[in-house]
């Protein structure tokens, strides 16, 4: 956890100039911003389209004839494409990392496994002691969040691959580790230093432990809160900062997460009510993973969404709720259909992203789980949807599936 640096500024492009073209016409580093057809009809999440690879541009002429790309907006091949967008100049950008996987996924796992566990042995005492009003321990956080960042680092979808298939806890410790987790990624994504990511995943960690203070029934109340009951709740966001104030964690990173991660970008947001760029760097990215690990984890009154179908929502939010090339990047970072999503193939089969294939977003790797009659199978079998077998024709991801949809939960089921 590291100090912060002045922000410079930022610029944004607002204007679009459309030129339409036909599919045989398109290029690497072109960006697809309308369809002959409309987006529910194909399988891209997102109304725009990032032209990385061919095999981009492949996917694109499997669904169109002609497209209409930006002529004003040009992608470019690095982690870093937010800052060719937005220029944040903050001077820990300066040297942005290019982050591979350093470890193969069999060698990672039980790596990922001992990090879960320190993770969440150290998130339950972290809350469990905040409740009873003692201080926040630094020690914990570090110990939580080191391993955690570290596996991510080596790997970029195993630990979210163990973390998706363990039993399910308590909404608050579980919702800190996502939100750590998640945090690492998207730092990892962006190419910030690991220092920095540590600061974002100690964020993660701790921007609800001020829930620690709200009285369990307003936080397991079903259907809207009236104003009094609203007002307690959001008062998390200083009990939160209360709570760090009295503990030896000095990071300003950590408290401008705590501080701003209910802020939005159209100002609708609270406590401040701040908007656009005057929301910190960290707590817009940490405002985009907030809501997504909340629509993704089921509560007693309501159904988790997909993973696909949050990214969806989150997307559907850009430029109002939340900053659109910072969501752009999140759904960049995370794929179209995130590690540890269930999903339909076109043969029928259930199956449930085990991880994604970089050069190509739509064919990831997954383990599959069901017979093409969706009965559940005894033995699970590993598929790469980049490599067809030989004779057969491809398998796709015809849509995204949540538990209640298909009956099968990846939890119960030892796939690790």
């Amino acid at each position: 956890m590291k100090s912060k640096h002045p922000m410079q500024g930022e610029y944004v492009a607002t204007e679009l100039e459309e030129h339409r073209i036909d599919v045989a016409e398109l290029r690497v580093g072109m960006f697809v911003c309308r369809l002959d057809r409309p987006w529910e009809e194909t399988s891209f999440p997102l109304q725009g389209v990032e032209l990385l690879g061919t095999d981009d541009i492949e996917a694109i002429r499997a669904h169109c004839r002609f497209v209409y790309i930006d002529a004003r907006r040009q992608v470019r091949d690095t982690p870093a494409l937010m800052l060719t967008r937005t220029r944040l100049a903050e001077s820990r950008f300066d040297n942005v990392r290019r982050y591979a996987n350093s470890a193969p996924f069999e060698d990672e796992l039980p790596r990922a496994q001992q990090a879960l566990q320190q993770a969440s042995a150290m998130v339950d005492r972290i809350f469990a002691e905040v409740s009873r009003g003692q201080a926040l321990s630094a020690e914990q956080v570090e110990q939580a969040v080191r391993p955690l960042v570290a596996s991510i680092l080596r790997h970029a979808d195993v630990f979210f691959w163990v973390e998706g298939l363990r039993h399910r806890g308590g909404y608050s410790y579980r919702h800190a580790i996502n939100c750590s987790a998640l945090a690492a990624a998207f730092g990892r994504h962006m190419g910030l230093a690991e220092e920095t990511i540590i600061s974002m995943a100690a964020g993660g960690l701790l921007m609800d432990v001020g829930m620690t203070r709200v009285p369990e029934s307003l936080l397991q109340h079903a259907g809207p809160l009236d104003d009094a009951g609203l007002a307690v709740v959001r008062a998390h966001v200083q009990h939160g900062l209360d709570i760090l104030d009295g503990s030896s964690i000095t990071d300003p990173d950590v408290a401008d997460i705590m501080r701003t991660h209910h802020e939005r970008h159209d100002g609708s947001g609270y406590p401040g009510r701040l908007s656009g760029r005057a929301i910190p760097l960290a707590g817009r990215m940490l405002g985009i993973i907030d809501a997504y690990d909340a629509m993704i984890t089921p509560r007693p009154y309501r159904c988790a969404l997909s993973r696909h179908q949050a990214l969806r929502q989150i997307y559907a939010a850009r430029d109002t709720l939340f900053q659109a090339e910072m969501v752009e990047q999140f759904q960049v970072c995370l794929g179209v259909y995130p590690t540890g999503s269930l999903v339909e193939l076109s043969t029928g089969e259930i199956a449930v992203v085990s991880a994604q294939n970089q050069v190509r977003r739509l064919r990831p790797r997954v383990v599959v789980l069901s017979t093409p009659e969706q009965q559940p199978l005894d033995d699970f079998h590993r598929l790469d949807l980049m490599l067809p077998k030989t004779g057969q024709p491809p398998v796709e991801i015809v849509r995204s599936l949540t538990v209640a949809e298909c009956g099968i939960d990846p939890a119960g089921l030892f796939l690790t």
